[in-house]
């Protein structure tokens, strides 16, 4: 059984799918693990960090020869797995509804590819989950950028000179980014509330010490969307919704949002209208911009500045915490082949009527099996 690690070549990936200690875990399972070169540099490990592990080192078509599992981050060309083994497993965030042109492409290579993007939010599930480990440092990279950016101090601070007034976050949006926004800006002193559609959330967002700021006399959702993401709305909670916000956020220092559904482009939180009715030198951190953006006007690794507010948004926010973002990662992805691994077989096997297998399984035998791409 031959694991590849593959190097990332979309712009801006400093992430790596395999870690020294995934590696040691692998090879104990009884893999061979062969990396690609300098897949590592941009989360910090080195080539010789892999061998010292016990990895094999080498270009890409050592690496994908007689691979049996193919780990990536993002979904590589297919055109790059040109030589793999036939019915190699593909195992990475593979962005499904966005190339799904790829995914179509993986299917004629003959890939049986793996979403771990897909993977179902249950309790076995939840140490395989990419989405949350990554979000969790994507909601502390939001608080701790915006407070860079903001040029002001978080902490009320008295001082002989006189008092600092603590800065106001607004976090919109409380899944697992949106959760630990609020705990960072918390721990940096900040007065913080939160606003979700999930009435479930309210208690959570209290728990953490923030402020709940939720619609009152109009029906949310009363427990988690599907798979435990918020789901669109009904157009009067919307307009209750923006007239909440719009009163709030003028108030606030800083904003963080969050909000995405997948499958959809990303859901408009925050209209020009509400920018300019904030301070100027405020901060609004758009975690959602990659998908269109829950602010009107943010772009992509920019700062964009309207009515004098900085609207800043990575188009990849883990990738900025390289290191902890691969870790985490790689234990994802470890955890999910281990806990289906066969040892008799010596491999994982993944039984066709599991829920996890069908809701992460995008192609196999040629062809797209995954009933969320057959829409």
């Amino acid at each position: 059984m031959k694991i590849a690690v593959l190097r990332e070549t979309t712009a801006g990936e400093t992430r790596v799918s395999a870690s020294p200690e995934t590696v040691k875990k692998f090879i104990a399972l009884g893999a061979t693990i062969s990396v690609e070169n300098d897949a590592g540099v941009g989360a910090s490990i080195g080539d010789s960090d892999y061998e010292t592990a016990g990895a094999v080192v080498g270009n890409l078509a050592s690496v994908l020869k007689d691979a049996d599992i193919i780990l990536g981050v993002q979904g590589p060309d297919p055109k790059a797995l040109k030589g793999m083994k036939p019915g190699a497993w593909l195992v990475a965030g593979l962005d499904p509804f966005g190339q799904r042109a790829r995914v179509d492409a993986y299917a004629k290579a003959g890939v049986e590819a793996l979403a771990m993007e897909f993977m179902p939010r249950i309790t076995r599930a939840q140490s395989m989950d990419i989405l949350s480990s990554q979000s969790n440092l994507s909601g502390y990279k939001a608080v701790i950028e915006a407070a860079s950016v903001y040029g002001r101090a978080f902490p009320m601070m008295m001082t002989a000179a006189g008092t600092v007034s603590a800065a106001k976050a607004f976090i919109m949006g409380v899944g697992v980014a949106g959760l630990q926004a609020i705990a960072t800006a918390r721990r940096l002193g900040a007065q913080v509330s939160a606003t979700d559609v999930r009435s479930a959330t309210k208690e959570q967002i209290e728990s953490l010490g923030a402020k709940a700021i939720f619609v009152e006399n109009v029906a949310g959702i009363e427990g988690e969307g599907a798979g435990g993401y918020a789901t669109e709305m009904s157009d009067e909670y919307k307009v209750a919704q923006a007239e909440l916000v719009s009163a709030h956020i003028a108030k606030q220092d800083i904003v963080i949002t969050t909000a995405l559904i997948p499958g959809r482009p990303a859901p408009r939180l925050v209209s020009d209208a509400q920018i300019a009715s904030m301070k100027p030198g405020s901060v609004i951190f758009d975690l959602a911009v990659a998908q269109g953006g829950n602010v009107e006007g943010s772009k992509a690794d920019e700062i964009v500045i309207k009515h004098g507010v900085k609207i800043v948004g990575y188009s990849n926010t883990p990738a900025h915490l390289a290191a902890d973002a691969s870790a985490l990662y790689a234990r994802n992805l470890f955890n999910f082949l281990s806990a289906f691994w066969d040892k008799e077989a010596g491999k994982p096997v993944l039984p066709d009527e599991d829920e996890i297998t069908a809701a992460i399984r995008l192609t196999k035998d040629g062809k797209v099996v995954n009933e969320r791409l057959s829409a």
